[in-house]
């Protein structure tokens, strides 16, 4: 029971009551403390068993439960109280404090605790604005009186101010809180590029700023008319659900088709919701937007009304900006694994035709001995030679370097490949068939493309070799031991309409080897950019001059990979040798 002090006591007590109430103000600016502090200096003036300070939302203008002693949990969690509701709603609207003797007998009481009989609700008011009010209330009527009344209006005035800068600085501290949170999460985001890991994760990090109970993150479909649930979490469980909604249709539909997040405290009034989840009273639909474009929304669900806030709001509307991000990163990298699996396999596949438009196996003649070998720069390349069968023991010799590298190379390789094929039937000479393949190419020009390209016939009966080049490097000869550069040149094809190329013709003896090679053995850079060179290339033909052509073929190799060692091959290698086993050599003659 509180006992009302003498005239004297009052003039004794009133001063250090107010001291006290300073040293409350000056020494915490932690709302909660505060709060608490604030209830144990108005227990000291008056013995309460019920007691609540309620403060003020500006915006919805309602008094929500902050600090209470004595009320039923749930209820003092959910309540709401209106300006000019109740006892404290009046004490509110008219800035004054109200003293109820007897509320069952007062029509503005609004009945909370069981058996309450008497009530004092005492505005909390600074610069002119109530931001607040105290509240006590006790089960005998008359428990409070006019100096009661006096003493909380004293202690509420004074305690206002303290408050509400408890107040900002709560509010400030948990926004820069948020704020540090919010950064923490984006870099995290930002950092996982599989699309599946990243909702979850989402879903995870959310947790930590709002304690929601259901979370759904939907996408906006291929045809931008509807939202797929790609994540959801019920009372922290994954869930998978196929519902697809319209855009405009429910509050997710909504927030996607405004561009607006949708916060509604009872989607029981709202006609917009549409009821999926029989538990949910309150939701926030916040939209995700890249580049001024809806991609999809951010869901949260809450089984007690009114649990969002403006508060939530602004949170998840600044999260979502970074979310949207995060998620286009992982699907633009997605789709490039995917475009790269794709390559891949297409990769695969032109490796595959190209190696099956290579000879399967070297042609097996009785006078001559050969070798090949290319090796593309890349996983295909524009580099080629071919073997082609001419009647009478006679074959064709092939070997060519596109321009550029990689795809586009191959796939003109493989056109000037068929166009060698289709013209071997009439079995042309090398400058007719190296004129052929130019004019087919003029008729078929694409910018930029053209090929250099050797062809030469072998007679394995008369051991002679007619040689033409559009191009390629030099071709070594080696007869009797010693090597000969043949000056057999041209212009590329595929470039002129009209173009002329000498043929060169030798009668070849046991042990004369011809060594053909593509512009990518010579260019071969080590990681000082010194070239490979053609001088390299002649003193190891020279080395083999007395083996096979396949160890030409092989030291060449061996010798440009050792000498470009860590450094990127830059061009296509091809190497082709041939060797005489037996027969007569005279010396070239030059025909046009």
């Amino acid at each position: 029971m509180g006992s009302v002090l003498s005239k004297h006591e009052k003039h004794v007590q009133v001063d250090p009551l107010l001291i006290e109430v300073s040293d409350v103000m000056s020494t915490s600016l932690d709302l909660d403390t505060t709060l608490r502090r604030v209830a144990e200096v108005v227990r000291k003036v008056i013995d309460y068993e019920i007691f609540a300070i309620l403060l003020l939302n500006e915006k919805t203008q309602e008094l929500r439960f902050r600090f209470q002693v004595g009320y039923p949990p749930e209820f003092a969690e959910r309540a709401r109280v209106k300006v000019g509701e109740g006892v404290i709603g009046q004490a509110a609207q008219l800035r004054r404090a109200i003293l109820i003797d007897d509320v069952t007998r007062d029509p503005r009481y609004i009945a909370a605790v069981p058996n309450v009989r008497s009530e004092l609700a005492v505005p909390l008011t600074t610069k002119n604005r109530v931001i607040g009010v105290i509240d006590l209330e006790a089960r005998d009527p008359g428990y409070f009186n006019e100096e009661h009344s006096r003493l909380l209006t004293l202690i509420a005035s004074r305690m206002a101010a303290g408050i509400e800068n408890a107040q900002l600085y709560t509010r400030t501290t948990r926004q820069a809180r948020i704020l540090l949170l919010l950064n923490e999460i984006a870099r995290e985001l930002t950092s996982i590029l599989n699309l599946d890991e990243l909702l979850g994760r989402i879903a995870e990090l959310l947790r930590r700023l709002i304690d929601f109970q259901m979370f759904s993150i939907l996408l906006l479909d291929s045809s931008g008319e509807k939202l797929q649930h790609r994540f959801s979490l019920r009372f922290n469980e994954n869930v998978h659900l196929k519902e697809e909604l319209p855009l405009g249709h429910g509050l997710v539909g909504h927030a996607a088709e405004t561009k607006q997040a949708i916060l509604v405290p009872d989607v029981s009034k709202d006609p917009r919701y549409i009821r999926l989840n029989p538990e949910t009273r309150s939701e926030l639909a916040v939209p995700l937007i890249y580049k001024d474009k809806v991609i999809g929304v951010l869901d949260l669900e809450h089984t007690r009304r009114g649990f969002f806030t403006d508060d939530h709001r602004r949170t998840m509307m600044t999260l979502a900006a970074q979310v949207a991000i995060a998620i286009e990163n992982a699907r633009l990298y997605e789709e490039i694994a995917r475009q790269e699996r794709r390559l891949e396999r297409e990769l695969a596949l032109a490796r595959e035709l190209q190696t099956r438009l290579l000879p399967h196996a070297l042609p097996k003649l009785a006078h001559l001995d050969l070798a090949a070998k290319f090796i593309p720069a890349r996983a295909i390349g524009g580099d080629l030679y071919d073997f082609i069968p001419y009647s009478l023991s006679r074959l064709g010799i092939v070997i060519g370097d596109v321009s550029g590298k990689g795809a586009p190379a191959a796939i003109y390789a493989a056109l000037v490949s068929g166009i060698l094929r289709s013209h071997a039937p009439i079995e042309p000479g090398p400058a007719e068939m190296l004129s052929a393949v130019n004019l087919s190419l003029a008729e078929r020009r694409i910018e930029a493309q053209f090929v250099s390209l050797i062809y030469a016939v072998w007679d394995d009966e008369h051991r002679t070799l007619l040689v033409a080049n559009s191009g390629l490097p030099r071709p070594i000869y080696v007869h009797d031991g010693k090597n000969n550069v043949i000056e057999a040149t041209g212009l590329p094809l595929g470039l002129f309409d009209d173009a002329d190329y000498d043929e060169f013709r030798f009668k070849m003896k046991p042990g004369d080897m011809f060594v053909f090679f593509s512009d990518g053995i010579l260019d071969a850079r080590n990681r000082g950019g010194d070239l490979f060179g053609r001088g390299r290339v002649e003193k190891l033909v020279a080395e083999c001059a007395g083996r096979s052509a396949d160890c030409v073929v092989e030291s060449l190799f061996k010798a440009v990979a050792e000498h470009s060692a860590g450094v990127e091959t830059f061009d296509d290698q091809t190497v082709v040798a041939i060797k005489v086993k037996d027969g007569a050599a005279p010396g070239p003659s030059k025909r046009k």
